[in-house]
């Protein structure tokens, strides 16, 4: 168990050696999200066990109530090296250990796979969601440093994110890069709700995420 940060645990179903997934949340929304408890329970059963934790000024608006923007990004980044650390020492990996999140969470854990220290002992990450630009601003980018990832990442993205569409994003030719794989869930906004023509339910995104997030780390041996 990692004893000095408060996390939350969802071991695989049925399987005793699984792949393990420190996974963080997004900027508004604690680990034990709506958003966060289904993803965690389609992962299990789909053989990956998850670590949730929260950054700081999360554990603080648990405390006391008050909303607050997130850490700063050295902030953020030395709280998941923590967990990361603690996690290697706590849990059976198995078929190894992935870093991995929610939008923010993901980005940062992309950050992290540029990081020699953290991809000593992890195989990869998996970005939900991730923040490729803010809304209504795509002269901002956040992927300049996907060039230097040292580890593969798994982005699973919904074509109509308002974060990174599908056409927008496939301009710029990112999956061609080594370490970059991209996913799309058809309908899919940042949080997985598809449009309401569509057959598919929030759930089934989640679900559909899910798979090809365990998909990706069981092929990374």
């Amino acid at each position: 168990m990692v004893n000095s940060v408060s996390v939350f645990r969802t071991r695989a179903q049925g399987i005793v050696t699984a792949p393990v997934l420190v996974l963080a949340h997004g900027a508004g929304a604690p680990a034990d999200s709506p958003f966060m408890e289904l993803l965690a329970t389609a992962l299990s059963g789909q053989g990956v066990t998850t670590v949730r934790f929260e950054f700081p000024y999360m554990e603080q608006r648990r405390r006391d109530g008050k909303k607050r923007p997130p850490d700063r990004k050295p902030v953020l980044l030395d709280r998941f090296r923590k967990v990361v650390a603690e996690t290697c020492g706590s849990f059976d990996s198995g078929p190894g250990l992935f870093i991995g999140g929610k939008s923010m969470g993901g980005r940062m854990a992309s950050l992290l796979a540029t990081e020699s220290g953290i991809t000593d002992v992890i195989r990869g990450a998996v970005c939900f969601g991730y923040p490729f630009h803010p809304p209504g601003k795509p002269d901002r980018w956040r992927t300049d440093h996907f060039q230097a990832l040292q580890r593969p990442i798994k982005i699973i993205q919904g074509t109509r994110d308002p974060f990174g569409r599908k056409a927008e994003v496939d301009e710029r030719g990112l999956d061609a890069l080594a370490n970059v794989n991209l996913s799309w869930l058809e309908g899919g906004d940042h949080d997985y709700r598809p449009l309401a023509r569509q057959s598919e339910s929030r759930e089934d995104l989640i679900r559909q995420a899910a798979a090809r997030a365990a998909g990706f780390m069981i092929g990374q041996e």
